[in-house]
């Protein structure tokens, strides 16, 4: 309705000024020069003012758009002039303005709440451009590659150059595994790159997720359902034991009841010793392999409560103290927080401590100036952790992704089951168990507290 009041008016003027021009023209013919210049005058007004009367609209309309491009929802028109076009084409463009807003709004509404989603999610999430600027990055990636904040991919530089690197020639769709070590553990991450378009710029978005601990979870299950049937098959090899007791047994009872003394020779007798002795041996070996798998199997579910950090390593020192060779190694406990408490089981966190402990102290056997330490705080992400580290001779590279498999053992001595042990444990606390080593320099076990 405005438009077209707007082309009838439009219309209306431009006959009214084709009229004026004949006339003008009529009269100039006829020499009457007078009314021909106050005809000209009249002339030039009504061009000016239907210039005016375009250009009212235009600007309008200009303005409106304006607007709209700066996202300003705030300019309205008025609705009430004498024109009675000009009002209709105000309501028209009000109207669209507070549509416009509405849409714009629910847009904002939903940028938010996909942002939220994004911010809480466990996997990592950051995109940049062709020139390396960091357009977004939610706080899971800032966590898992302890840095904050992040605004260009050469800043990955001074986590790790590797990553950097990876980071740069990165193609679409590509899948990467890279490995990322600091001062406390080593992480394994799953990268992971997408090409998206957005406002016509094409910008690289990539997934950092880090897979040790959905990896250390699988690896637990794993060993454990392959336990139960190693439990199974062992309890079955006790079988042809008892079938040999059976047998020895035959030397010295038939059909009639017990053989008389006089009817056993010194022959059965000798070859009964043997075999019992045999059976002995090999049930108690036997029987202790079994038990050391139940042990694994059968962790309790922790019984938590508040425990002060500072008596739990002091007693967890006065419990190593009575391994050998613990008076030649120097010790220290370094506590960054007083007071600093954790909410687990006591006694579960105590062996795994204490495993850890004597596990050390072994290894500081034939180390000159033997350092046992223990460290105690909180993390960047609030979570707390305690560390017990030593300079001994570490764990070289080759084996350092086998010490937490159930049963693997590098020692003469031992059933290789307490650091599987003790990673189950942190497990079942919400936790984990993370290792860093440089041979002959720093071994670190880090026990992480949700």
């Amino acid at each position: 309705m405005a438009s077209r009041n707007f082309y009838i008016q439009s219309i209306i003027r431009m006959i009214v000024l084709a009229t004026t021009a004949l006339f003008t023209a009529f009269v100039f013919f006829a020499q009457h020069y007078i009314l021909t210049g106050f005809l000209v005058f009249v002339f030039i007004i009504q061009v000016v003012f239907l210039i005016t009367f375009v250009n009212r609209n235009n600007r309008k309309i200009a303005f409106f758009f304006n607007a709209i491009k700066n996202e300003d929802f705030t300019l309205r028109f008025p609705e009430h002039e004498n024109i009675k076009s000009f009002n209709e084409l105000n309501q028209s463009l009000n109207t669209l303005n507070s549509m416009m807003q509405k849409v714009h709004l629910k847009n904002q509404e939903r940028e938010q709440y996909y942002r939220e989603i994004i911010k809480q999610a466990e996997i990592g999430m950051l995109t940049f451009n062709d020139k390396g600027h960091i357009l977004f990055a939610n706080p899971k990636v800032e966590k898992l590659l302890n840095y904050s904040p992040l605004h260009h991919i050469k800043q990955l530089a001074h986590i790790d150059i590797k990553l950097y690197e990876l980071f740069k020639n990165i193609q679409p769709f590509e899948q990467k595994l890279f490995q990322l070590t600091n001062e406390r553990e080593t992480i394994q991450l799953a990268i992971k790159s997408n090409e998206i378009l957005l406002n016509k710029e094409k910008l690289n978005l990539i997934t950092i997720q880090d897979i040790n601990t959905e990896l250390d979870k699988k690896e637990t299950d794993s060993w454990i359902k392959l336990i139960r049937v190693l439990t199974h098959e062992i309890m079955n090899s006790v079988t042809p034991i008892t079938s040999i007791s059976a047998s020895i047994l035959r030397y010295f009872k038939d059909e009639k009841g017990i053989v008389l003394a006089d009817q056993i020779d010194k022959n059965k007798i000798y070859n009964a010793a043997k075999g019992l002795e045999v059976i002995k041996n090999q049930g108690n070996d036997l029987m202790s392999f079994v038990q050391s798998y139940r042990s694994f199997l059968n962790v309790p579910n922790p019984d938590k409560e508040l425990i002060k950090v500072e008596p739990l390593l002091e007693k967890v020192k006065v419990l190593t103290s009575q391994e050998k060779g613990f008076d030649s190694v120097s010790f220290e406990l370094i506590l960054n927080i007083e007071d600093l408490e954790i909410y687990a089981d006591e006694k579960l966190i105590t062996q795994v401590l204490l495993n850890l402990s004597k596990n050390a102290v072994q290894s500081l056997q034939k180390t000159q100036n033997a350092k046992l330490t223990f460290v105690a705080g909180h993390a960047k992400d609030e979570k707390k952790y305690i560390v017990v580290k030593d300079n001994g001779p570490g764990i070289s590279p080759e084996i350092i992704d086998k010490i937490f498999i159930p049963f693997y053992t590098t020692k003469n001595e031992g059933t290789g089951i307490g650091l599987s042990l003790s990673k189950q444990i942190m497990h079942l606390h919400g936790g984990n168990l993370n290792v860093y080593s440089i041979p002959y320099q720093e071994t670190a076990f880090t026990l992480i507290f949700e």
